[in-house]
């Protein structure tokens, strides 16, 4: 007997009974993107590796560690995309997108990442992001943040989220400021864990965002990058604080939020919330200024956002299980008799047509009425049309009300269109 084909570890299936919820949040995440004036892209989820090396950073641990990288017949180097924002910036210089333009765009697809699989984190992951291209100003980083607000009013976790920001200043405050990190956490070498100490040399910043007790207990008095930000970048953070304070968006400025991509600078935000554990981000993003023209495009002022779909789900699911209970149809169509059963085809395409929103199954495979009533109510829909050769001699449909006490009615497809339609 052949053994048994799994799927590979931290890449998952989505059964039908998940979907639902997938469903739930991608319509609402395309919805509310849409009513910001925001355009679709999709980039291929194999890119040159050179494109993440030169974004991300070759010392960063998705680059180190966790890029699913080969090399393909022709010897070239790809990589299975970490992340979208990359991407994005590839086709638009690649396409002509970004030069003097301002761009809204995003974008939702699945991600790979090489990391310990656990709850809320997988191998092969889903992101939603969106990007913005050719504004400098701090009115659109705020809009970033808007979004996210109006998203998690629509998927009913508003107040299970709290959002955090931060600036990360220009790269030359940044480059000061790592001196005086550097400095302080050398005097702390042996309190800090075997990443943070690898990290103290090449990317001393991320030292900031470690979840080790004994190294938070480490940087607690460390210095304060917000306290040695440039002039323009105080300003322009300042306004931010200000709108989402007139906006009534509550936030709380975490001055270790640092992000663990090179390419952030000045704003960076993350939407973090208390009830999936570890893996508590769902969102975060902030202003990548260089990332153009460091991929060969030309200085383009930039900002951006993603979130994990997994985690989105996850945390819906636990407050409002009602998500994932959607019902396989709307309306189960049965047949009894010859007549009916070579007419039910013909009739639930009418059906379809006259009721498009409407989740119609036919039933297959025959039996007696008891059966396929069984079917029907298994099916979950609120409606059972009973076809027989009496209803096809006289054009009428016998309904059934599944889930309500009311009589069952005659009517033409025309007048349970109307009633539905209501």
């Amino acid at each position: 007997m052949a053994k048994n084909i799994q799927a590979i570890r931290g890449m998952n299936d989505c059964l039908p009974k998940q979907t639902p919820a997938w469903q739930f949040v991608e319509k609402h995440l395309r919805q509310t993107i849409a009513s910001y004036g925001y355009q679709e892209i999709r980039t291929p989820i194999v890119e040159s590796t050179d494109l993440f090396k030169r974004s991300i950073g070759e010392v960063t641990d998705i680059v180190e560690k966790e890029m699913y990288t080969f090399d393909d017949r022709n010897g070239d180097s790809l990589t299975l995309r970490p992340e979208g924002t990359a991407c994005a910036v590839r086709a638009g210089i690649q396409h002509g997108l970004l030069y003097n333009q301002q761009q809204r765009l995003w974008y939702m697809g699945p991600m790979f990442r090489h990391e310990r699989p656990q709850k809320g984190r997988y191998r092969q992951f889903h992101q939603f992001g969106a990007e913005v291209y050719g504004l400098a100003g701090p009115d659109i980083d705020v809009e970033m943040i808007m979004i996210g607000a109006r998203l998690w009013k629509a998927f009913g976790i508003a107040d299970k989220v709290t959002l955090q920001i931060n600036s990360l200043g220009s790269s030359e405050a940044r480059a000061a400021y790592k001196e005086v990190l550097v400095e302080y956490l050398k005097a702390r070498y042996e309190q800090l864990d075997e990443d943070s100490q690898r990290r103290l040399s090449s990317n001393p910043l991320r030292v900031l965002d470690s979840k080790n007790p004994q190294v938070q207990a480490a940087i607690a008095d460390a210095p304060k990058l917000i306290d040695h930000l440039d002039e323009d970048s105080k300003a322009h953070f300042s306004i931010i604080c200000e709108r989402l304070d007139a906006l009534g968006i509550q936030y709380e400025v975490n001055s270790n939020l640092v992000r663990g991509l090179d390419y952030y600078n000045r704003t960076v935000f993350e939407w973090v919330t208390d009830l999936l554990g570890a893996q508590g981000t769902i969102c975060a993003g902030g202003r990548y200024d260089g990332l153009v023209s460091q991929l060969g495009g030309s200085e383009t002022p930039s900002v951006g956002f993603a979130m994990g779909i997994e985690r989105l789900v996850l945390l819906i699911e636990a407050i409002n299980p009602e998500v994932s209970e959607q019902p396989g149809a709307d309306i189960y169509v049965t047949a009894l008799g010859d007549k009916a059963q070579a007419s039910v085809m013909s009739i639930c395409e009418k059906l379809r047509t006259a009721l498009p929103a409407h989740k119609i199954q036919m039933h297959c495979g025959g039996g007696n009425f008891k059966k396929q009533m069984k079917r029907a109510d298994a099916s979950g829909a609120s409606i059972a049309i009973l076809l027989g050769d009496d209803e096809i001699d006289s054009g009428m449909l016998s309904v059934k009300y599944l889930r309500e006490a009311r009589e069952q009615e005659s009517m033409s497809i025309e007048a349970l269109g109307s009633m539905l339609a209501v």
